[in-house]
């Protein structure tokens, strides 16, 4: 059996396979099956040069299509924001290029202290009590949520608009395979496109133990946290909001003014590219009461006796390096370092720049919806939306397709998730968007 990559001398190997016990590498893997051990070298391409390889990735790279050669309008969960350069001056300090999780205070207070900070500001966001320090992305930060609601009350049975985002479903619905969980749908109302509350009404039952909403939701319409809280009146089931643009946060009321338990969401907006699937960073927050049922990592605020403020871990008893199979979750990487990016990002818009910013993007949305409108494209659901929407046509494959030609990506299909919307786009408008874009796809997107 040939070993490659690994920086051992045959002398090293020999004495390690002689304190274990062995006689060869290949002994170790006596376990596994034979019939599934692969008898043959892999299909490889033969093997390149560091400057081939790097040559072979441009190659690549240049197949695609990205603003700003092309202009997009496209959100439905990754929103092109931009991100001051700031940011990323921050984030390649040295300092913090090893974020992983600071075991030892007593040289990690730079590090503690700006999560410390980003939970602070998560909080003021989402109106709530306490928060995390992060997790992956939005999509696990809400199976997390879910998992944490069956820790905070027991039951087979949980109600999720449908709405919420569809791959944020499937990860809730990969989370929850085999945990013996019913996960029942709630309809949105045709018309306006948020929850329809009578269906909710109507699907709780005494074992239900979340209920899971969107705002703005997966069709950009923003739900009623007020009416929907109400039509959840005294059940116990733990109320979840979810999120995937938490710039909407900057002019909305947020959902712990209402009374929620748990909030999650995706933090991306604020600082972080648009990246080929990430890296992303969740937002998860709650209650105090409910910081024991939490997952993933907290850092908090110590004194010592001379009255000297210091950051630190807490509530460490939760992870699995201490209680094992016993641990709320399995997540516990530290994203500091995208946490940090939302962290700085916020700290350099401050409360009046994120709300004019947010309402910047609101603006420019509802001018395009408007203008749209104006050539004959219909807004099937008349919900309040932020900065995505709904739009209508007959001919809505067959536009999209052709300005998609003319370097215009006209915001995301919704077919893909919603099969009965096979002539509906979903559209996106942010600040990256000037008015000279929106006109140039209002111009185009008349029907051929």
């Amino acid at each position: 059996m040939s070993v490659r990559y690994l920086p051992h001398a045959s002398e090293d190997i020999r004495r390690m396979l002689e304190v274990i016990g062995v006689d060869s590498v290949e002994a170790l893997f006596q376990p596994i099956p034979e019939a599934v051990r692969l008898k043959t070298d892999l299909d490889l391409p033969p093997a390149m040069s560091e400057m081939e390889v790097l040559e072979t990735f441009r190659r690549w790279a240049s197949m695609n299509r990205v603003p700003p050669e092309v202009v997009s309008f496209l959100g439905a969960g990754a929103y092109r924001h931009y991100v001051p350069a700031v940011v990323e001056d921050v984030l390649r300090k040295p300092e913090f290029f090893t974020a992983y999780t600071p075991y030892q205070p007593e040289v990690s207070q730079g590090t503690l202290q700006s999560i410390f900070e980003f939970q602070t500001m998560v909080c003021q966001l989402t109106g709530m009590e306490v928060a995390n320090a992060s997790m992956y992305d939005g999509a696990t930060a809400l199976a997390e949520a879910v998992l944490m609601a069956r820790r905070i009350r027991e039951g087979r049975h949980v109600l999720v608009a449908r709405s919420v985002h569809p791959e944020y479903q499937q990860v809730v619905n990969t989370y929850l395979r085999h945990f013996g969980v019913s996960i029942e749908p709630v309809p949105w109302e045709p018309e306006t496109g948020q929850l329809d509350l009578n269906a909710l009404q109507t699907r709780l039952r005494d074992d239900t133990f979340a209920v899971v909403v969107q705002s703005p939701n997966a069709l950009g319409v923003i739900e009623d946290w007020a009416a929907v809280r109400a039509a959840l009146g005294d059940h116990p089931a733990v109320r979840v909001a979810c999120f995937t643009e938490a710039l909407s946060l900057g002019i909305l009321k947020p959902p712990g003014e209402f009374g929620f338990d748990i909030v999650v969401g995706e933090g991306q907006s604020l600082g972080l590219p648009v990246q080929f699937g990430g890296p992303h960073v969740g937002l998860m927050a709650t209650r105090m009461e409910y910081v024991r049922r939490m997952p993933g990592r907290l850092v908090g605020v110590a004194y010592d006796r001379n009255g000297r403020r210091g950051f630190v871990l807490t509530l460490a008893a939760r992870e699995q390096h201490i209680r094992r199979e016993k641990a709320t979750s399995n997540i516990c990487t530290n994203q500091a370092l995208c946490a940090l990016a939302v962290t700085v990002y916020l700290a350099l818009l401050g409360p009046e720049g994120l709300r004019q910013l947010a309402l910047l993007n609101a603006q420019r949305a509802h001018y395009l919806a408007r203008c749209l409108e104006a050539e004959g494209w219909v807004r099937p659901f008349r919900g309040p939306f932020f900065n995505e929407f709904v739009v209508r046509h007959p001919k809505a494959p067959t536009i999209w397709e052709h300005l998609l030609t003319q370097g215009i990506v006209a915001g995301l299909p919704l077919h893909r998730w919603y099969p009965e919307l096979d002539r509906d786009l979903l559209m996106c408008v942010t600040e990256m968007n000037p008015p000279d874009q929106i006109e140039r796809l209002v111009q185009m997107a008349k029907a051929p």
